[in-house]
Parts: C-alpha cells; sequence; structure tokens
C-alpha cells in the first residue's frame, strides 16, 4: 500500500516535468523538418524566392507611428521574443519549484551548465583570437533544448528520468547565461531613454503583481508589448524584454488545496441537484453558475505562470521554433563546403560544441561529485552524463540566434557560422544517442 502511494505520489511531482519533456521532444521532430525543408530550399532552383521570401518588408502602425521591418527581423525580434518570455517562466517556475529550487538539486546542473558554456568560449577563442571573428565567442556556449531532449526521447526508458530532468536543468542554466551574453556582450549602442522606459515599464508589470495582484493577462500583455518596443529601440535585442516580462507573472495561488476541494465539492452538488428532465446545460441557469463557480475555483487555485507557460508552450514548440528554424536553417552548401569546415570560426563552433561542451559538462559534473558537493542524479552514472554532456552540445536555435547578432555586419561569417553549428549539432546529437543507446547502463532494466 505504501509503495502504491509513493508511486502516485511521485508520478504526480512528475508529471508537470513529463508534459514539458513530451513537448520539447515533440517540438524537437518539428524543428528538424523544418531545418530539413529549409536546406533542401535554400539548395534548389527556388533558391531565390527563399530569400527573397524572408526579406519581404512588413509594416505595421497607425498614422506617423510605425514599424517597418523584414520578415526575418519580425521572426527573429518579434516571435522569439515570445520564444524567450517562455524560457523566463521556465526560468522562474525551475528557480522557484523545480530542478534549480533547492542548493543539492542546483550545484551540479549549475557548475555543469557553466563548464558547458567557458570551455567552449575558450575553444573558440583558441581558433579565432585576433581576427575579426572572435566576436562569435558566445556561439559554441548554447544548447538547443527541444533538440536535445528530442534525441533523449529516442532512448525511451533507457534513460532514467533523472538525467531527463538534469539535462532540462542544465539548459534551463545554459539560457540564463545565454540571455547575459546577448544582454551584455552583443549590446552595440544604447539608447538610455528607450532603456529607461523599458525598465520602467518591466517595474510597473511587477507591481502588478507585488502591489496591486493582478491575475488578468490583459494589463501584462498591454505594458509588455511597450517594453518590447522600448527595448527594440534601447539597442538591447528586444527578447530580453520577453525574459524580464515574464519574471513579472505570478506564480501563486489564491485558494489553497483544501478550500478548492470544498469549493468544487459545493458547486458539484449544486450542479446535480439543478439536473431537470428536458433542460440543458444551455438553458440551466443553476448549472451555468455552477459550472462558473468551477471555472472562478480553478483559476483562484492555479497560478497564472503555469497557465501562461501551459498555454503558450505548445505554439512556442510547433509554431515559432519550426518558423525560426525554417527562416535562419537555409544555408547554401557550395563545392567547397569542407574548405569553409576548417575556417577558425567553423573549427571554434565545431570543437567548442562536439569537444568543449563534453569537457566541460562531464568534468564539472565529476568534480562536484568527486568534492562531495553534489551526488549524481538518481539511477545515473557518469557515463550517463558523459552522453547528456553531448546532447548539451546540439546549440542549433540559440547557437543560430548568438551567430546572427555577433556577425550582424558580416553576411558571410553568418553563414560560415551556420554551416558549422549544423555539422556540429549532428555530430554531438549522434554520438550523445550512441553513447545512451549502447554504451551507457539500461536504466529499464534496474526499475523496481
Amino acid at each position: 500500500m505504501s509503495q502504491a502511494n509513493n508511486k502516485r505520489s511521485r508520478d504526480f511531482l512528475l508529471k508537470p516535468f513529463d508534459y514539458f519533456f513530451k513537448m520539447e521532444a515533440a517540438g524537437g521532430i518539428a524543428l528538424m523538418f523544418c531545418t530539413v525543408v529549409a536546406m533542401i530550399w535554400a539548395n534548389s532552383p527556388w533558391a531565390d524566392l527563399y530569400h527573397s521570401l524572408w526579406q519581404t518588408k512588413l509594416t505595421f502602425g497607425i498614422g506617423e507611428w510605425t514599424l517597418s521591418k523584414a520578415l526575418i527581423l519580425w521572426i527573429n525580434d518579434g516571435l522569439m521574443a515570445v520564444f524567450f518570455f517562455v524560457v523566463g517562466l521556465e526560468i522562474k517556475r525551475e528557480l522557484l519549484v523545480g530542478g534549480l529550487s533547492t542548493p543539492s538539486q542546483t550545484i551540479m546542473p549549475v557548475a555543469a551548465a557553466i563548464g558547458g558554456m567557458v570551455i567552449p568560449a575558450l575553444c573558440f577563442f583558441f581558433f579565432n583570437a585576433g581576427k575579426e571573428s572572435i566576436a562569435g565567442w558566445g556561439i559554441p556556449m548554447a544548447t538547443d533544448i527541444a533538440f536535445a531532449l528530442g534525441i533523449m526521447s529516442l532512448l525511451g526508458k533507457r534513460v532514467p528520468i533523472g538525467l531527463k530532468i538534469f539535462l532540462t536543468a542544465v539548459a534551463i542554466v545554459d539560457d540564463i547565461g545565454a540571455i547575459l551574453v546577448i544582454a551584455i556582450f552583443y549590446t552595440s549602442s544604447l539608447n538610455l531613454v528607450a532603456l529607461g522606459l523599458g525598465l520602467a515599464g518591466i517595474a510597473v508589470m511587477a507591481m502588478f503583481n507585488a502591489v496591486w495582484g493582478i491575475r488578468n493577462y490583459i494589463p501584462y500583455l498591454a505594458v509588455g508589448i511597450l517594453v518590447w518596443f522600448a527595448f527594440l529601440m534601447s539597442g538591447i535585442h528586444a527578447t530580453i524584454a520577453g525574459v524580464l516580462a515574464a519574471l513579472t507573472i505570478p506564480a501563486s495561488t489564491r485558494m489553497d488545496c483544501t478550500g478548492f476541494i470544498e469549493k468544487l465539492r459545493e458547486a458539484a452538488d449544486n450542479f446535480e441537484l439543478a439536473i431537470t428532465p428536458g433542460k440543458t446545460v444551455l438553458t440551466n441557469k443553476e448549472q451555468q453558475i455552477a459550472l462558473h463557480t468551477m471555472e472562478e475555483a480553478y483559476n483562484d487555485s492555479t497560478t497564472p505562470l503555469q497557465n501562461l507557460e501551459h498555454a503558450l508552450h505548445p505554439w512556442v514548440a510547433f509554431c515559432i521554433m519550426p518558423i525560426f528554424a525554417l527562416a535562419n536553417a537555409g544555408v547554401a552548401l557550395e563545392a567547397d563546403i569542407f574548405q569553409e569546415l576548417v575556417s577558425p570560426v567553423a573549427l571554434g563552433i565545431f570543437s567548442g560544441l562536439v569537444i568543449g561542451k563534453q569537457i566541460g559538462v562531464t568534468g564539472a559534473c565529476w568534480l562536484t561529485h568527486k568534492l562531495g558537493l553534489s551526488a549524481f542524479p538518481s539511477r545515473t552514472t557518469l557515463v550517463h552524463l558523459w552522453g547528456a554532456s553531448c546532447l548539451s552540445g546540439v546549440g542549433f536555435t540559440m547557437s543560430i540566434f548568438i551567430a546572427n547578432l555577433a556577425f550582424e555586419d558580416a553576411a558571410r561569417l553568418v553563414e560560415l557560422s551556420k554551416i558549422a553549428i549544423l555539422f556540429a549539432s549532428l555530430t554531438a546529437g549522434v554520438l550523445g544517442y550512441v553513447i545512451l543507446r549502447y554504451i551507457a547502463p539500461d536504466a529499464s532494466k534496474s526499475e523496481a
């Protein structure tokens, strides 16, 4: 009986993560499909159409207040702000109740993420010191969580749940690092007035939560759009506005579990008592009131943060990220591609993502364990962590995003970076899969 209760409790606690993992894994498949489509399209007879499509100008505005940008910039600055907003929600959740909420859970993934950022950056620096391409040092620091978890999902129960949670936590910390790098190092000029207005908007959103207790999304959305525009004008990348806005979203409930159960039972009783032959809910006011009461109870017993994350995650996984891949992954593979793969920028990216990530992540895990600072995740070995470190080298989305910022005025370096990112991510993904599939112990055989 006790074992059954423990299993139910464990399943309940892991259910939110399980939903997150499956969503990211499925999104990784959609991302992969659009990447292949982009590559085929960019190397087909219709390549000119591919490139001209993303340069199409779109203009939004009223009267003299207009904003005109190429379609690819609306994707990279606009849609990606929504992606970073969801990343911000994930970061806040992980810090409050997830894998980064306690010191014992935090030490190893944080150390692994730091190692997985510093060593790849040093690898890139080694090949590009003193060259124009040194600006791309942040490219191999990134991890694409959708692709990484998508590959891990192919392994099913061979991979322990503890390793999935570990890789997710590492990717979240990695995202925090990437956000800081973008905000601090890839800001070319700064408009202090616009930045001040943006930060003032963030302060207003924080007051919506902390002072006035507003839980309706509309005020946050209205101010959030203004914050995004202010950051766009400030010189700091507009996606940072998405992260900061997410941190202001309420993460507390108005009603505890006991109150929710009592209100739900009362509403269910009223609904049952109001059942009338020949009447449907459409015409039964008492039943409608009971259902509205249930809805209010649900809203009061959940948090806006989890509701927003749950609502936006499918859009990000199956729409925004695939569109980003379709618009950015189309690279012409010319005859001299192998010569390009031995250029300093390509070698820096490839060595950073494939070798640097392995050394940084696995080394940090081994060191923190050896020093007694943290234990390995449940039912995982150092070999499992080695496989996960390889998967963390699948940079793709975030790496391409940073490459666009690093080489904004050097189109050729952007193209070289994308080619290197694609090859490095493919190599890292295959290597991680092979290690976890054929070398690491099978976790499904050790389940009780």
